[in-house]
């Protein structure tokens, strides 16, 4: 094809949003390249992944390139390309008023700010059925940043986002720490739409070729600090 159609977030730090733009630009760039053809990245004011996934399956994209996590009801819904990333959810707290928070096991009456449909909503809202959390306030994807300084400001007393993610939101937050990783196991991949076995291939191809060229492995390394070739061996 002439033009990839990229459906993407565009306030998603460190994939999106970022100075020099980010590793899912990058990166859909690179694929782009190697398909040889131009990138078009369109941004979505969709609240969540999973209503960007229904774009794409309704043809508003070609693929999107927006740290998807690959789960089971959303291959339901589309395609994916194979993981090019391993990832997980973590935990961050506004360290300067609750100094003693070190995990969820110390969140009890404690709000804490997740992304509508992501791990961390499925997370916190199990926390909260079983007495351990206070409440759980849910911000849409594109406010991911007004959840941040909502933590800093004291709105929300601890945030879970993808680690990565949460890493670069807290970076210039001074009372702010993130506390716990691992809280999930999640792979990230690029989909597309359902039944689009074509395309998903080639971009499976291009993504073997950016891995045997080092190519992958070096926007791993310059976006997200992430030394691992083998991405079953990452803990990010």
């Amino acid at each position: 094809m002439d033009t990839l159609r990229v459906g993407a977030f565009l306030t998603d730090p460190p994939f999106a949003g970022m100075v020099g733009g980010g590793f899912d630009v990058d990166l859909a760039a690179a694929v782009g390249a190697a398909l040889g053809s131009s990138v078009e990245r369109i941004a979505t004011d969709a609240p969540d992944v999973d209503d960007l996934l229904s774009s794409l399956a309704a043809g508003a994209y070609d693929c999107v390139v927006a740290a998807v996590t690959v789960t089971a009801d959303r291959q339901n819904t589309v395609a994916f390309a194979p993981p090019y990333l391993a990832s997980g959810h973590a935990l961050a707290v506004n360290a300067a008023r609750h100094p003693a928070v070190r995990s969820v096991d110390d969140l009890g009456g404690l709000t804490v700010a997740v992304l509508r449909g992501s791990a961390g909503h499925s997370i916190a809202q199990r926390l909260h059925a079983e007495g351990r959390v206070g409440a759980v306030r849910c911000f849409a994807h594109g406010d991911i940043r007004s959840a941040a300084s909502e933590l800093e400001a004291g709105d929300c007393d601890a945030m879970m986002a993808l680690a990565p993610t949460l890493a670069e939101l807290v970076r210039s937050l001074p009372d702010v720490d993130v506390v716990q990783r691992g809280l999930s196991r999640e792979e990230i991949a690029i989909a597309v739409a359902p039944g689009d076995t074509a395309l998903a291939a080639q971009i499976a191809t291009a993504q073997e070729r950016l891995e045997a060229a080092g190519s992958l492995q070096e926007l791993r390394r310059k976006w997200l600090g992430n030394p691992y070739r083998d991405q079953s061996l990452a803990a990010h």
